[in-house]
């Protein structure tokens, strides 16, 4: 796991190091540039495979450079796939220069998006990576299929900037940070940014499963020359039956698990007490067998022992004679974690401050974490999901409220170029209300690439702390896929039935195989963030009245508002160049004057 940052065309290698120091925390094992006439790249390095070995930026046999985020999980199958691939290192990112130079040998041409995309898709694993080609003079960029790690630019003057999170942009003096409104509109409506915004203007996300192609223009300067898709996210249902197929459904979620393994550092796990996270320490014993790796420990934070999150980790964890470490969070602990979480969170949402203590007190002991992030995506566990003509009602709703002319840019169908956007509208009430639409919907266009796990991503990585997805893996996610809808969200029964019956075949406790969803962060400490928006109502009242566009949702949404006035404090006023200090009260203020 690492933090990626570069400029292409007009490159300025002081910024590369600033780019590195900004995402330090991101990977303080390492910290290097490569610059050259059209390119800097800069890599901030948390060892995890090859700890001594593998130090980026990578260079190939043809002189490429490479500077990769996250971890190859099939490395080993390419390397026996390529022994002819000169290797110098023992990890798993070089298995990306050994397709790439295999794909130049076979092909007479220059490498198109394409060609690009059909290499790429033989990757297994979690990744954002820039490879810059000096023989084509192409800057390759590419996401993993869901997006799970993270990639943004920007372009300046001729320049296209890129980083892993959205601080090391900053890195560049002539990037000045404003908020979107539209994508802020959307992102307050829908309850996650869409496609490829963030809140900030011109800052867009490389889209997840695509790879683009950087050229250098008759100018000069630095010009999107070609994109391709190499994994898109559909969902075909197949006849399911408990009886033959609960036990595959398992034993592909235990071999995510076991690839996730893969670590020559410490691994731990998440355990919440909810199903998903508790279906990860279920066959934490087997995966760890077959990995030949050590049992993961586990982690838990709550605000009282008796909170139910605690009381169910704790028996999941017994039952498998795991090591579990627990976690009173006092309210002293969400003090400094509200601003944190803004910070680093580069969102609105204060609601999961428990994540800051949580990866805190991880990082003590393990370097990568297994997590149940992506379950109620594949399996539909979210509660919108068991009526989604009330949620899309709810949605156009809160579009409705928003008072800002430019709105009608959400539902309009000329777009035209716009690179924000992946569809020519986003309308609820054009949208399907079927079950399997709408996840294929939210898969592809924000939900969880630009929500839940930027939300892992961002506040794990702020403690260097790599937390990987075992529900994503390939194995796993294409069994999911092929469900049907009633197997997911059955009329008269609980969410994420198959996964339920998947469970029930393994020696999880029936009481948390049965245990029914609740929300993350107002499960796990809903006293002490009741008590936050009551401490802080007069400043969210203020707040409030600040952001007419938006007060009729913020009055529904209380904690947003809280968030916003935050999200503009640390990260538009002053240019966000460092992180701030203050007290929420002194941060509220600022904004308000």
């Amino acid at each position: 796991m690492c933090g990626i940052g570069g400029i292409f065309c007009h490159p300025d290698k002081s910024i590369a190091h600033t780019m590195n120091s900004i995402q330090r925390h991101r990977g303080p094992d390492g910290h290097e540039v490569y610059s050259d006439d059209n390119i800097a790249l800069a890599h901030t390095r948390l060892a995890i495979v090859d700890i001594d070995g593998s130090h980026q930026p990578l260079k190939g046999p043809s002189q490429e450079i490479l500077v990769v985020n996250g971890e190859i999980y099939n490395h080993g199958e390419i390397r026996s796939h390529h022994k002819h691939y000169p290797w110098t290192t023992k990890g798993d990112s070089e298995a990306i220069l050994a397709l790439f130079t295999q794909s130049k040998l076979e092909s007479n041409h220059t490498l198109s998006a394409q060609d690009h995309s059909n290499w790429i898709s033989k990757l297994d694993g979690m990744y954002a990576f820039a490879l810059w080609d000096p023989t084509s003079e192409h800057l390759i960029l590419a996401r993993d299929p869901l997006g799970i790690k993270p990639l943004v630019r920007t372009q300046h003057e001729g320049s296209m900037l890129f980083s892993s999170e959205h601080k090391g942009l900053r890195a560049d003096e002539r990037h000045i940070p404003e908020i979107d409104h539209i994508a802020l509109s959307a992102r307050l409506a829908w309850e996650y940014p869409l496609d490829a915004t963030t809140l900030l203007k011109e800052v867009y996300q490389v889209r997840p499963g695509t790879v683009e192609v950087w050229a250098i223009d008759q100018q000069g300067n630095a010009q999107l020359f070609d994109t391709a898709i190499h994994h898109q996210t559909t969902i075909t249902p197949l006849p399911w039956d408990p009886l033959q197929d609960a036990h595959r459904l398992l034993e592909s979620f235990t071999v995510s698990v076991e690839q996730r393994l893969m670590s020559d550092v410490p691994v731990g796990i998440v355990l919440s007490g909810g199903l998903d996270s508790s279906l990860v320490a279920a066959v934490a014993d087997e995966a760890a067998h077959r990995a030949q790796q050590p049992v993961p420990e586990c982690w838990t934070v709550a605000e009282s022992e008796d909170n139910p999150d605690y009381v169910a980790a704790e028996l999941v964890a017994s039952s498998f004679n795991l090591t579990h470490h627990q976690h009173i969070i006092e309210r002293e602990d969400l003090d400094g974690a509200i601003q944190n979480l803004v910070w680093h969170g580069e969102d609105l949402d204060v609601t999961v401050a428990f994540f800051q203590p949580l990866f805190q007190h991880m990082n003590q002991h393990v370097t990568v974490g297994l997590c149940g992030q992506g379950a109620d995506e594949l399996h539909g566990g979210y509660p919108r999901y068991k009526n989604i003509p009330d949620h899309l009602q709810l949605v156009a709703q809160r579009l409705e409220s928003i008072r800002r002319d430019d709105i009608a840019h959400l539902s309009s169908k000329q777009w035209g170029d716009d690179p924000r956007w992946y569809a020519e509208h986003h309308s609820p009430e054009h949208m399907s209300n079927s079950l399997n639409d709408f996840l294929e919907f939210e898969l592809n266009h924000g939900q969880l690439s630009n929500f839940q796990l930027r939300l892992v991503d961002r506040h794990s990585m702020a403690h260097s702390l790599e937390v990987r997805v075992p529900f994503l893996g390939s194995s796993h996610r294409t069994s999911a896929l092929q469900l049907p809808e009633e197997w997911k969200l059955p009329a008269t029964m609980e969410e994420k039935l198959a996964l339920r019956k998947a469970s029930s075949v393994s020696t999880l406790p029936t009481e948390i195989v049965n245990r029914p969803k609740l929300p993350a962060g107002t499960a796990t400490t809903p006293t002490l963030l009741a008590a936050i928006v009551d401490e802080y109502q007069h400043q969210i009242s203020d707040l409030c009245n600040h952001y007419k566009p938006y007060t009729d949702v913020f009055k529904h949404q209380k904690e947003l508002a809280l968030g916003l006035g935050l999200f503009e404090a640390m990260h538009i006023i002053d240019e966000g160049r460092t992180k701030k200090t203050s007290s929420i009260d002194q941060l509220v203020s600022e904004v308000l004057l």
